[in-house]
């Protein structure tokens, strides 16, 4: 641990900025996971694209299909292929309680910055917000590491801006990824962006976020390598003008990505997020690979449709 407990939502303020990507596993032909496709691509993500930090095994990473083993593996990996160069947050997010706990204890052990634990399935019960701050306080007496919220509709329910600014003020709750309607978020900012960062997973509307909001972090999801290259770093790019306040000139750098935005977005099927992003990373030079069951993989037709719209974006490769 880099800090104590009760240091948790200073040293993120201080340490937990810029551009934070959620890493999707690079898989095998058999589902393996290929640890050497992701070193290099962690490698790629922080080298060449210069992404702060990295969200490890959260939905991206297909963390519902993994065993138990596999996700203390994938942190373990993380840490030890970032070595120092970016900051680290594992998902811990589970339905089973203790499976949080023991995710969140090896996170913590093998050095990890900081976890990510997402709201509770509790669409079957109506009056929510005692469970659910109950769960995050029990989370925060078990560990002492920083702990993210999660709030998005996969749990059957939002957490509203008022719960989330109670469950704020325990000590070592520092970060949510909020991924709700652009009210609530500035709701929510304005109830507690004091004491913790407040972040969402849309690229659309991080500049304005940081305009409007004086949001210092972007948490988190694939656009940092998929719309960035080596040679063509633009959300980098507009994310720097924009905390600089040249903000005419960000936005000019961010609207010139809409063609970007539209092939990687207008190609994707409904049912397939993840198979449609590896094999992008694919056309990248990046590991993608399979995606494990239940998920689908890409058809012959849907790669060629989305390899024609790669190659026409004006991503410079």
């Amino acid at each position: 641990m880099k800090y104590r407990k009760n240091e948790a939502k200073e040293y993120s303020r201080e340490h937990m900025k810029g551009i934070w990507a959620a890493a999707l596993n690079p898989m095998m032909p058999d589902g393996v996971i290929d640890e050497g496709g992701m070193r290099r691509n962690i490698d790629h993500w922080i080298d060449d694209l210069d992404i702060q930090g990295l969200f490890i095994a959260g939905k991206q990473g297909e963390f519902f299909s993994m065993s138990l083993a596999e996700r203390k593996r994938n942190f373990e990996l993380a840490v030890e292929a970032v070595n120092g160069r970016a900051g680290t947050i594992m998902s811990c997010s589970d339905q089973n309680f203790d499976t949080v706990i023991e995710l969140a204890r090896h996170a913590q052990n093998v050095g990890a910055d900081y976890i990510v634990v997402h709201a509770p399935m509790l669409h079957f019960i109506h009056d929510r917000d005692e469970t659910v701050y109950n769960y995050y306080k029990t989370i925060c007496d078990e560990v002492d590491i920083g702990i993210a919220m999660w709030s998005h509709p996969d749990s059957g329910y939002l957490m509203s801006p008022e719960l989330c600014a109670r469950i704020a003020e325990l000590p070592n709750i520092m970060a949510i990824k909020y991924s709700v309607p652009r009210e609530m978020y500035i709701r929510l900012t304005e109830l507690a962006g004091d004491r913790i960062l407040v972040s969402t997973a849309s690229e659309d509307e991080w500049l304005d976020n940081i305009i409007e909001l004086d949001w210092q972090l972007y948490l988190c999801s694939s656009p940092p390598y998929l719309l960035q290259t080596k040679n063509d770093r633009r959300m980098n790019e507009y994310t720097s003008l924009a905390f600089s306040g040249r903000i005419e000139e960000a936005r000019q750098v961010s609207d010139s990505l809409d063609p970007v935005r539209r092939a990687l977005k207008g190609t994707r099927p409904g049912g397939k997020p993840q198979a449609h992003q590896k094999y992008w990373q694919e056309l990248l030079g990046q590991a993608g690979g399979p995606v494990r069951r239940p998920l689908l993989q890409l058809t012959n037709e849907e790669k060629a449709r989305t390899r024609g719209a790669f190659e026409n974006c004006g991503l410079r490769v």
